[in-house]
């Protein structure tokens, strides 16, 4: 049997909250052997919450990326460092200025194996301690995923000069740029 260079890879998906989804969107689109970032909503106990929902901080969710990659691509292992390295996993249900349970970090495994490498890097990290505080990122189970609204996707490609964008994005995008350049591809142009 002769392969198919043009098949489609076969993708795996984890999701994670690490605060805003946009900053966590904005790096993963750019990390190489990812297919596709989609913000969104997990957690919580509202069947199809919108974004005023979540804000309230009262419906559980978390705002999420599901992501989809490229295994052969991409190791998990890297996937997971490059979360680990963007945002702060030591503060509870807060990242920055940005406080709730909907900005709460979290790891949201598809699989077994999953699981066992986000419980395995944890604990890696503890042991060097990485930082000062404990880490309190959440292991947990994919839930129900329930995409965001139109205007989140791609939030920061199409607003890069808005405010947040420029002073809470972008620095945690730089940040993934200086620690992985061998891991970043550009963006193609839409």
């Amino acid at each position: 049997m002769t392969s198919n260079p043009s098949a489609a890879p076969a993708l795996s998906a984890i999701t994670l909250a690490g605060g805003c989804f946009w900053c966590l969107e904005a790096v993963y689109e750019r990390l190489q052997g990812v297919h596709k970032v989609t913000s969104g909503y997990m957690g919580g106990h509202l069947d199809n919450p919108s974004y005023e929902d979540i804000c309230t901080g009262r419906t559980g969710h978390a705002e999420v990326v599901q992501i989809a990659f490229d295994p052969a691509q991409l190791k998990l292992e890297t996937l997971l460092e490059v979360f680990f390295t963007i945002h702060d996993p030591t503060t509870l249900n807060r990242q920055g200025n940005d406080r709730g349970t909907q900005y709460r970090s979290a790891i949201f495994y598809h699989t077994p194996e999953q699981q066992a490498a986000a419980e395995k890097m944890v604990a890696d990290l503890t042991a060097r301690q990485t930082w000062e505080n404990p880490i309190v990122t959440e292991i947990s189970p994919v839930t129900t995923f329930y995409p965001a609204e139109a205007y989140h996707q791609e939030y920061f490609r199409n607003h890069t000069q808005q405010p947040y964008c420029q002073f809470v994005v972008a620095p945690k995008l730089e940040k993934f740029l200086q620690v992985f350049p061998d891991k970043s591809r550009t963006l193609e142009p839409e």
